[in-house]
């Protein structure tokens, strides 16, 4: 087993980081842990995130105290994951992942690994499942603080804020990369990516969020493993593209991915369309459409993921509808089947869910909708499920293109005026008539007094 070096030691008086700084609901975890005789540290993005003075999304916590320890000292505690078994406390506001320091890499835990067993075949558990492309499928092999901030992905998120002693420990160069302003992985850079294609994309977007540059080392592993990034399952590749693309920086994302080859076999139609030209023009409406969502994320507007999704895809999808248009389809049918193919392509690589794609199917068909003004029963428009979002479509157009500014200054105005309770926004002419009251019939006996 190779040796691990003593980590660096950074005190309280070189380091930034207060605990005043810190959730008050994780300052209680590390002191009960501590004063139960267990390690605890305030891990991962939180401590990098205070260091480089920035407000941390959420806070970690690890501890040598296993998962049935945990849960038996909080009675807020649900264990969760099979992969990697993980404690969240519940409090009020928050919820602090707590986790127990994993072991070392595969080959340094070769007694603790296993391949995978036959699908259904729970018997065996091992601690550890490693698949045969090295695809790490369990991973509760427990160790030591050293051997958990060797198994963390990248240097800049293997920092350790120590309670005790208020210190910061740094296992792997985590510092100075973070003064350099450097994303690297920890260990060799293939080996990681392929135990866990997500880093790739994880890898993506810490650069983008912070505005640091790749090693040279892990950048060329990211562009050989690119197209393994299918590797991981289609759920969990829908939930990481969010973070991706609702983070605030999607358009810098856009561009890591396509120059570093993840977005094309994630969405390979899609980005087969990009490299085309439509009519003599590049498809550049995605980045601008991007640049647009990331400023309403710097101003605090609030973004959907149905409005996201049609932002970046909606530019195709209308070339889509175009196409069925040609082939004697109806404007709305050929608006749901536009939606239908995207959503049918992408249903093995990411999985869209069903309700999203509904959402931004209604989206597309008001943007149909809108060029109708007033049209017939323009109020029932307001209420149609989505009428914000279709018009925060159709302001992105207008404001980046050029095109529908009068219909998006029609509808905005048109909304302004219209102060209507939601349940008169609601009804159609049918709905609006008085509704008859059905006469009790007499002599039946009400159930409850039987």
């Amino acid at each position: 087993m190779k040796q691990m070096q003593p980590p660096r030691i950074i005190s309280r008086q070189d380091h930034p980081i207060s605990r005043t700084m810190i959730s008050p609901n994780v300052i209680k975890i590390l002191y009960r842990l501590k004063d139960n005789g267990h390690t605890a540290y305030l891990v991962g993005g939180g401590v990098r995130d205070l260091l480089l003075g920035r407000e941390p999304k959420d806070f970690d916590v690890a501890t040598d105290a296993t998962p049935g320890r945990i849960k038996k000292l909080f009675r807020n505690c649900r264990l969760v994951g099979r992969r990697f078994r993980l404690a969240h406390l519940h409090f009020s506001d928050e919820i602090v992942e707590v986790s127990t320091f994993r072991g070392s890499f595969a080959e340094e835990s070769a007694g603790d690994t296993t391949t995978l067993p036959p699908e259904g075949d729970e018997s065996a558990n091992p601690r550890r499942q490693v698949r045969e492309d090295g695809l790490v499928l369990r991973d509760n092999v427990f160790g030591s603080p050293a051997d958990d901030a060797h198994r963390r992905d990248f240097t800049v998120n293997a920092l350790a804020y120590n309670i005790s002693d208020f210190s910061i420990l740094d296992y792997v160069g985590g510092m100075e990369d973070l003064e350099r302003g450097v994303i690297r992985t920890i260990g060799e850079p293939s080996l990681r990516f392929t135990e866990d294609p997500v880093r790739m994309l994880r890898a993506v977007r810490f650069a983008a969020l912070l505005g640091f540059a790749f090693d040279k080392a892990t950048w060329q592993a990211l562009v050989e493993n690119a197209p393994g990034i299918t590797r991981a399952t289609p759920p969990r590749l829908y939930e990481e593209f969010l973070k991706l693309f609702l983070s605030g920086e999607g358009e810098a994302i856009y561009q890591h991915m396509r120059l570093g080859g993840l977005f094309a076999p994630l969405f390979p139609r899609f980005s087969e369309w990009l490299e085309r030209e439509t009519e003599g023009f590049p498809h550049v409406r995605i980045s601008k459409s991007l640049e647009w969502l990331d400023e309403r994320f710097s101003g605090g507007t609030p973004v959907s993921t149905p409005l996201m999704l049609t932002l970046m895809f909606g530019e195709y999808l209308e070339e889509i509808a175009v196409f069925y248009r040609k082939q004697g389809v109806s404007p709305l049918d050929a608006i749901q089947a536009a939606v239908a193919d995207f959503m049918g392509e992408q249903a093995p690589l990411v999985a869209i869910p069903h309700r999203v794609a509904l959402a931004v199917r209604d989206i597309m068909i008001l943007q149909y909708r809108f060029r109708k003004m007033p049209g017939k029963r323009p109020q029932s428009v307001l209420a149609r499920p989505g009428f914000s979002d279709a018009l925060a479509y159709l302001r992105c157009q207008s404001e980046t293109t050029g095109e529908g500014a009068d219909t998006f200054a029609w509808w905005e105005s048109y909304a302004k005026d219209q102060v209507l309770p939601p349940a008169a926004m609601q009804m159609d002419s049918v709905a609006q008539r008085p509704k008859k009251r059905r006469r009790r019939r007499k002599g039946r006996v009400p159930a409850t007094s039987l």
